[in-house]
């Protein structure tokens, strides 16, 4: 065994059979987060070109979008093994890379690009990542998933370091357009890790062979009628819900005082970029150091309950002193907490469901309903400014529910457990 697999068995607490597709997934995910990362801060730039005042707009068309998209996905998935499936899907948003490196270099209609690619790349995260992670539930068992998935979201915050690189350091020298060709050329590298997890995958028994080559079956609606019929997918839909709320508050307070800040868009889009730099290499780190022992010391309760705990915490504290440096310090730390704990232990609470269950009904919360949580609560601040309702009065209203988002996360992981015995 070479001296390098031998250090990711002992720091991974891998298996020998695991070191290849921990590997792979780790190269998978940093260039799926890498790609999306390059993208994100144009996005934040993209939401004031097309008027803060617009968000809830925005917001609902991602939500609208989602519920055209996820039928044609539960379509797919009926009729197609998951190889040609997740070819599909990247292929598809390649594709749609090239189609808006031409419309934004044509020229025309900028706002209304703006607008458009804000409700793209809202549908693009949300897409991909679903179906990554959907992946990786198929592929691992859930105790594998304790111990691989905080190394292999780490591979995601590694790309997640270097996207915001990219785009600072290309912006001097390109305009912003010339990047969607560079997030294409790392979704394409994706499709290369996902053929090696293929054939890892399809050579390790007959039942795994047979799952990569079968399509799931079912209808096209098939996602909506098994979450509605089970309580544990209602029960990861709500806490889906009350962590999308609570992120798209604070991320309307956010981009409204980061428009009061700045007026240059180039220093604008900087600012989003070193946001992102921040929170990445954070993750990054707690993703490599801290998730897995955390799992291994307090079980998921312990991963799914950090981030109620601090939301609570923060919004005490923007209830009594609000201010852009607090909403960024939140915002940066429940970030980290989402991505290096709470992403990594919803992602096992998937791991033992059904196959259909894993592609069909993930991919419906993890998408139109999250994005119902971000028109919705769009939609519900408005309304309450409109009414003169300040934002610290909002804040106190949040810090009950965070005490019903803690009790939802240990519920989760009792029942997680109570399925994997």
């Amino acid at each position: 065994m070479e001296r390098w697999q031998r250090s990711v068995i002992r720091f991974a607490q891998a298996e020998p059979q695991e070191v290849r597709p921990l590997a792979w997934s780790f190269a998978y995910f940093f260039c799926l987060l890498c790609g999306y990362y390059i993208l994100r801060p144009v996005r934040d730039e993209m939401a004031i070109q097309g008027g803060v005042h617009n968000l809830p707009w925005m917001m609902t068309g991602t939500f609208v979008t989602l519920l055209a998209v996820t039928p044609l996905f539960g379509w797919l998935s009926a009729r197609y093994s998951r190889y040609r499936l997740l070819l599909a899907v990247y292929l598809f948003f390649i594709a749609n890379l090239i189609g808006l490196y031409a419309l934004m270099t044509s020229g025309h209609y900028l706002e209304w690009i703006a607008r458009g690619f804000f409700v793209w790349l809202s549908v693009f995260n949300l897409f991909v990542v679903s179906v990554f992670w959907s992946f990786m539930a198929d592929l691992f068992t859930a105790a594998q998933g304790a111990r691989l998935f905080g190394i292999i979201a780490a591979g995601g915050s590694t790309g997640a370091l270097f996207g915001p690189l990219i785009t600072t350091g290309l912006t001097y020298v390109l305009p912003v357009p010339v990047l969607m060709l560079a997030s294409a050329a790392f979704l394409v590298a994706c499709l290369g890790c996902i053929y090696q997890l293929e054939r890892w995958s399809r050579s390790r028994s007959a039942f795994h062979r047979e799952n990569s080559g079968a399509p799931l079956g079912g209808g096209f609606l098939a996602g909506v009628r098994l979450l509605w019929s089970s309580p544990y997918l209602l029960g990861i839909c709500g806490y889906l819900m009350l962590l999308t709320m609570t992120a798209t508050f604070l991320y309307f307070e956010q981009v409204r005082l980061v428009a009061q800040q700045f007026e240059m868009p180039e220093a604008r889009t900087r600012f989003f970029s070193l946001m992102d730099f921040a929170t990445n290499i954070l993750t990054w780190l707690t993703q490599l150091l801290v998730t897995n022992r955390v799992v291994a010391r307090f079980g998921l309760a312990g991963a799914l309950l950090f981030l109620p705990a601090v939301s609570l915490v923060g919004f005490l504290g923007i209830a009594l002193w609000p201010g852009l440096a607090l909403y960024v310090g939140f915002s940066v730390l429940r970030r980290v907490g989402e991505y290096a704990l709470s992403k990594p232990a919803r992602e096992v609470l998937f791991t033992v469901v059904s196959r259909e269950e894993k592609y069909k009904a993930k991919n419906f919360i993890d998408t139109a309903i999250s994005r119902a949580g971000d028109a919705s609560t769009g939609w519900l601040i408005s309304g309450l400014k409109a009414l003169s309702v300040t934002t610290g009065q909002i804040a106190w209203a949040l810090v009950p529910l965070m005490i019903v988002w803690a009790w939802l996360g240990r519920w989760l992981a009792a029942r997680q457990r109570q399925r994997a015995g």
